[in-house]
């Protein structure tokens, strides 16, 4: 398997600063450096939380389109800014605490893995960089939808 040059700026973000390179479950790793990244987002006003979170998904097209180039692989299970992202896009749906810190990190994994419809069509269909992160970002915004039914039937 072709390997990232993590020396490049763009190989080590699409490579989730090195999780991707994990030999079993690269997204799970991958997910877990979502954690730390939004600790330190979450005490942002939540507009500024929002707009970072589309400026990472824009300019994770990029990252994601230029390292599977480079690499000659579409969505390389390496590639992992797109489940940072996803995960990021899940926690905006809640309050912070350690709790939904873990409910958020299990509903994306799940969402990310089973792919259910359209995750999985969008997946198989959907070239390119933009292919590569939009069916994270449904199964964040599936994760965080969940969420907020739990938030709301006060479990």
């Amino acid at each position: 398997m072709v390997r990232p040059d993590l020396r490049k700026p763009v190989h080590l973000l699409a490579f989730g600063f090195g999780s991707g390179l994990a030999p079993k479950a690269p997204g799970t790793f991958g997910t877990l450096v979502a954690i730390p990244i939004y600790l330190i987002l979450q005490p942002l006003s939540y507009w500024l939380y929002l707009l970072l979170v589309v400026l990472g998904f824009i300019v994770g097209i990029w990252i994601c389109d230029q390292t599977s180039k480079d690499l000659g692989v579409h969505d390389h299970g390496g590639i992992v800014w797109d489940e940072i992202i996803g995960y990021l896009i899940t926690m905006s749906f809640v309050p912070a605490s350690l709790w939904w810190i873990l409910i958020g990190f299990v509903l994306f994994r799940l969402f990310d893995i089973l792919k259910p419809w359209p995750i999985g069509w969008l997946d198989k269909r959907v070239e390119g960089g933009f292919g590569i992160m939009l069916d994270d970002l449904v199964a964040g915004l599936y994760a965080g939808v969940v969420m907020l039914f739990i938030v709301w039937g006060g479990f």
